[in-house]
């Protein structure tokens, strides 16, 4: 005898759909309208969330297939509909933790997201690449990984991730694109191709602002920000909006380089943030011999660590050399990092080992609820 099946078990496996961009289950973002069965037809109202939501398709798919994995249903019906301004109202507030206006959520007492700002103190030496590699290998490592491409004038980001389209606008709130499984945000998502943004300190701050406070980042374990090279106005705003977040100093190992790296790390001293480690990008490259050429001298890397050290009284380490490795600019140009490319490649081993080390490191107590309650006497 075929099993009958029912409403409690259709809404049962409605719960197992994900939305792809808010990352929760369709059922308990109420997007699920209405369920009904006519005979072995199961009837399933869903309201998504924008007019224009573009996984439209994706979504009616996935309930289609969840639908019809209740056994005794033959067929399935989907009726969409989109979301009244009440329900998006509420779904806002949810996902905001109950808050009805924007927040930044990651200055919230409890909230435990490891933030670190990529910096270096000039252009060319790598950094976005580092970012992005690393946030694909946390990724890959099972982590919830955000990207903040605080590069407002050098945005790439977009790019190296191969994030195409904008976020998905929830009224207020933006929900970010999703690549390689790491959330991404950038101003060139919102500029046509070839146009200059062209601002000024405060239109930096207040972009920087709503990229932490209007977007959906749900609940990261890593935010990675890959900042603009030297000391300007974004570094100081990081430092105002997140100031748990520790640095990352990007450097070749160039005497230049290290030298302008050295003052990008030091701007912790006036902001009172800490500096993490260093990563010294371009460190060699690797001949068909096994040799190695330094194409950009050799040091670089330690010089500015133990000069951060001097300057700030705390360990600063190198965490890791980067070969020169012509994969990784391919797997960049691509829009797939390298570690997810090719992951055995060089440049991937060595950025992977980088990001097993920031997430292996011991948090500290800033913004960690101790559990007590102080009294009044």
């Amino acid at each position: 005898m075929d099993a009958m099946p029912t409403v409690e078990l259709i809404r049962d496996a409605l719960a197992k759909v994900i939305d792809p961009e808010i990352r929760r289950p369709i059922t308990e973002i109420g997007m699920v309208r209405s369920v009904d069965l006519e005979g072995d037809l199961a009837v399933v109202g869903i309201d998504l969330t924008t007019q224009g939501c573009p996984m439209r398709e994706r979504i009616t798919t996935d309930v289609d297939a969840a639908a019809r994995s209740v056994d005794g249903v033959a067929d399935v019906r989907i009726e969409l509909g989109v979301m009244s301004e009440e329900q998006r109202l509420e779904l806002r507030s949810k996902l905001r933790g109950g808050k009805p206006e924007p927040v930044i959520q990651f200055t919230q007492p409890g909230n435990m997201t490891r933030i670190y700002a990529i910096a270096s103190g000039k252009g060319g030496v790598g950094k976005s690449t580092v970012t992005a590699n690393l946030a694909a290998a946390m990724a890959q490592d099972g982590l919830k990984v955000g990207v903040l491409d605080a590069d407002i004038f050098g945005f790439s980001i977009p790019g190296m991730l191969g994030v195409q389209g904008q976020p998905t606008r929830l009224d207020d709130m933006l929900l970010p694109p999703i690549a390689h499984e790491v959330k991404a945000v950038s101003i060139g998502m919102f500029v046509p191709e070839g146009q200059p943004v062209v601002w000024r300190g405060p239109m930096l701050h207040r972009a920087i602002e709503q990229f932490l406070a209007d977007v959906f980042w749900g609940d990261l374990d890593v935010l990675l920000l890959d900042l603009p090279p030297g000391t300007g106005d974004i570094a100081i705003s990081v430092a105002q909006l997140l100031p748990h977040a520790e640095i990352l100093v990007v450097t070749t190992p160039q005497a230049a380089a290290a030298g302008v790296a050295e003052r990008a790390g030091a701007i912790a001293t006036q902001t009172s943030q800490s500096v993490v480690g260093v990563v010294e990008n371009m460190a060699w490259l690797e001949q068909a011999d096994g040799s190695r050429l330094h194409v950009f001298g050799e040091g670089g890397g330690q010089t500015v660590a133990d000069r951060l050290t001097k300057v700030l009284g705390t360990d600063v380490p190198v965490l890791g050399q980067v070969p020169l490795d012509i994969t990784a600019r391919e797997a960049g140009d691509n829009g797939t990092p390298v570690v997810v490319s090719d992951p055995e490649s060089p440049a991937a081993e060595a950025m992977r080992a980088v990001a097993r080390r920031l997430t292996a490191r011991q948090r500290g107590l800033a913004g960690r609820s101790l559990g007590v309650t102080p009294v009044r006497k």
